[in-house]
């Protein structure tokens, strides 16, 4: 593992992946590769309910990871890949909260939109998945207190005040949307790509992707 990424959901953590995969250092783990690993599900489990991991087991064949739900464990996997760079992705407070009300809470916290209720019938695994991800992010990371906004962006703010606080600034790289690749070229030691930084981060394309899993189960179903 070469890259930590501690970033929470929807703060461009999907455009952080595909820009570590362009630097050569992927394959890169996000959330959505879960459901890849239906072997791994146990692990997963096993993290949400506090009990000991083989991380190295978890990101096996991966380089890199971000996204949740390895971002819940940053502690953990700091100190299971102590040679790995960390980089932590923000972005302003209220634009992430909305954000993150339109996509993944309503698909995998309250799943109080019809297209969540519909792809979790369709897709194999996303049952299990989702358990243990309103375990894990809805009522662990924000104590079953995402829907109050106040709190939410609290919690949001404290885990990275406490990122920044615990990483050696030597090894922690702090970045937001639109940063583009020199920070983080800079901090890896790598020359900048001639092609533009990616950008996936808008919810529109969030939902397009759900539809294309369901498709996709259907097709092998």
């Amino acid at each position: 593992m070469k890259i930590i990424g501690v970033g929470v959901g929807r703060t461009g953590t999907l455009s952080l992946k595909s820009a570590l995969e362009v630097l050569g250092l992927g394959p890169c783990f996000h959330g959505r590769h879960v459901l890849d690993h239906p072997d791994r599900l146990a692990l997963w489990e096993a993290a949400s309910a506090g009990e000991p991991v083989d991380w190295r087991a978890v990101f096996r064949g991966y380089r890199a990871t971000v996204d949740w739900p390895g971002a819940a464990y940053w502690r953990e996997l700091l100190a299971a890949f102590p040679d790995a760079k960390v980089i932590l992705t923000v972005r302003e407070p209220q634009g992430w909260y909305d954000s993150v009300d339109r996509t993944i809470y309503p698909m995998f916290g309250s799943g109080a939109d019809p297209r969540a209720q519909h792809a979790m019938r369709i897709v194999p695994g996303l049952d299990v998945f989702t358990a243990f991800h309103r375990r894990m992010i809805w009522n662990g990371f924000f104590d079953g207190r995402f829907a109050d906004r106040d709190h939410a962006i609290a919690v949001y703010q404290e885990h990275n005040a406490a990122v920044i606080r615990e990483v050696p600034a030597e090894r922690l790289l702090v970045i937001q949307p639109g940063d583009g690749w020199k920070p983080l070229c800079d901090f890896l030691g790598l020359p900048v790509p001639v092609e533009s930084y990616p950008h996936l981060n808008d919810p529109g394309r969030f939902w397009g992707r759900v539809a294309a899993r369901m498709e996709e189960a259907l097709q092998e179903g």
